[in-house]
């Protein structure tokens, strides 16, 4: 049986050597996590690589990772009604609350009053 351990001592890596492994580590779809495991890195190493790739101290070259940007959700205003036209036989009972029932001539009042009864 063969234990292969971490590396021991420090490592210098190029800075075209830094930028690959970003690239690798960024890139769609690929898990940060795995590319530390596979070139046995610390997690804390890369992200200062990514920090000073951002601030073009790797070889004046900043790699194209992704990045963040603000989002802001501004509310929906609902779109205004048009204006309506009075149908012969229809019956139109607008609620405090801005509940709104329109039912037709033919409408079962009982039904009609257990449905106004609920939303009362």
């Amino acid at each position: 049986m063969e234990v292969v351990g971490r590396v021991s001592g420090r490592r210098s890596w190029s800075d075209e050597e830094k930028l690959e492994i970003l690239a690798e580590a960024f890139r769609p779809g690929v898990r940060v996590r795995d590319v530390l495991e596979r070139r046995d890195l610390s997690s804390g190493l890369v992200y200062t690589w990514r920090k000073q790739a951002q601030l073009g101290k790797l070889g004046g070259i900043a790699p194209a990772l992704p990045t963040f940007t603000e989002v802001r959700v501004a509310e929906v205003a609902a779109p205004a009604l048009p204006p309506a036209t009075p149908t012969p036989g229809l019956i139109r009972i607008e609620l405090p609350g801005g509940v709104r029932v329109s039912v037709d001539g033919s409408v079962d009042a009982g039904a009609l009053a257990r449905v106004l009864a609920v939303l009362r």
